[in-house]
């Protein structure tokens, strides 16, 4: 049991790995809520904490499980992002397969906070009826209005466009090892929501709305059971556009970085436009676009990200050509071969295939990373997804 302290309520409270728990008496989904992963971000673990108790007073009947999990302990203890190294980017290849064999070894207090989340997820995993859902909580160092992190497959995008905020697509090719990528490679319907800044009340109220909203849309609870319309007008911004991520600023071991002041999420930047400062040089913006997570804290490699609105009829096209199995003719390319580990995965030879772009990579549901200057590795995101443990619900269809 640890105390977690909460600067916009002025307010301590004792949690242990385990928020809160409820099952209810008729079957259903098993819906597992993560917070405070990084424990800076309060927010998701005192909202978690405020739901499963106000579920609890008022008996509201609840069908399948719900599970409120705190992430990193030792740093939501000391109001510290992480001790050594990001729990949020520990979940690669090689530190998974580890934990699968039981050959982890834990150097440190954030390994030894992901030994555990693993063991837990991997229980309710074995224990616990479908079809699961995986939702990680988050807030920002910048002001923000509140967005979905999404792993772009069609599952993840059918569910998660029933909510009234923003999506941010393909965040997972920038970044190495967070849980959700790993927990989307088991197949399951999972996803990111960021409420607002840190340390804003309105960060804690946007967790509960989103945290009803959730047991709603997947069938848990029945929206006549809660206040349903608060919710989601708490959320409503009117416009639900989809986003991509197509350029991130990584901040080097040795780079002083610092963010020009007052960026928010969102905010449109012109060419030219003055952004950050890196070892004394300017920073500015190559073409017109909107900034996306600009760092305003101490500690974090992402200085920031440029994204673009993705319009609706490439979305559109990709939801058919996925559904067609249309890749299938990319190993018949030139310069692209299939990988000899995985059957979902592909190595391009940018030096042959130098025409093949990532915008269409993307509309065919792949993700890409740089193996080195003339070689990219491209997975599918498609294969894993357990569209049949979804096919029953109400959203699916």
């Amino acid at each position: 049991m640890i105390k977690v302290y909460s600067k916009a309520l002025d307010k301590h409270i004792e949690v242990d790995r385990i928020i809160g728990e409820i099952s209810g008496e008729e079957s259903g989904p098993c819906l597992i809520f993560i917070g405070g992963i990084h424990g800076n971000e309060p927010s998701g673990v005192f909202a978690l904490r405020q739901v499963i108790d106000e579920l609890k007073e008022n008996k509201t009947p609840i069908k399948g499980s719900i599970i409120a999990l705190a992430g990193n302990l030792w740093a939501l203890e000391k109001s510290e992002r992480f001790e050594k190294q990001d729990l949020n980017r520990l979940w690669i290849d090689e530190k998974v397969e580890a934990l699968e064999n039981g050959s982890y070894q834990a150097k440190n207090e954030d390994e030894k906070q992901q030994e555990e989340l693993f063991s837990i997820i991997q229980n309710l995993l074995s224990t616990k009826k479908g079809p699961f859902y995986f939702f990680d909580l988050h807030t920002t160092s910048s002001q923000t209005p509140p967005f979905l992190t999404v792993n772009d497959s069609l599952l993840n995008r059918k569910f998660t466009q029933q909510y009234p905020v923003p999506m941010i697509l393909g965040i997972e090719e920038y970044l190495d090892g967070p849980i959700l990528s790993y927990i989307n490679e088991l197949g399951y319907v999972s996803f990111g929501f960021e409420s607002g800044q840190h340390d804003d009340l309105s960060s804690i109220n946007n967790h509960i709305a989103f945290t009803y909203l959730s047991l709603v849309f997947s069938g848990a609870v029945d929206k006549n059971d809660i206040n349903y319309q608060n919710s989601f007008q708490a959320l409503n911004q009117g416009s639900a556009n989809i986003f991509e991520i197509y350029h991130r600023h990584e901040i080097a071991k040795d780079e002083k970085f610092t963010m020009e002041p007052g960026f928010v999420n969102f905010q449109r930047i012109q060419i030219g436009q003055h952004l950050a400062m890196s070892n004394g040089q300017k920073l500015l913006a190559t073409e017109n676009a909107n900034i996306f997570m600009p760092l305003y804290q101490s500690k974090g490699d992402d200085g920031f990200f440029v994204i673009r609105r993705i319009p609706l009829i490439f979305l559109q096209l990709s939801s058919v050509l996925r559904r067609w199995r249309f890749d299938r003719i990319l190993p018949l390319l030139p310069g692209i071969r299939r990988s000899d580990e995985r059957k979902d995965t592909l190595i391009v030879d940018l030096r042959i295939a130098r025409l093949l772009a990532k915008q269409f990579l993307h509309v065919l549901g792949y993700r890409s990373k740089k193996i080195d200057q003339n070689h990219l590795v491209i997975k599918n995101r498609e294969s894993n997804s357990r569209n049949g443990d979804y096919e029953k619900e109400v959203w699916y269809n």
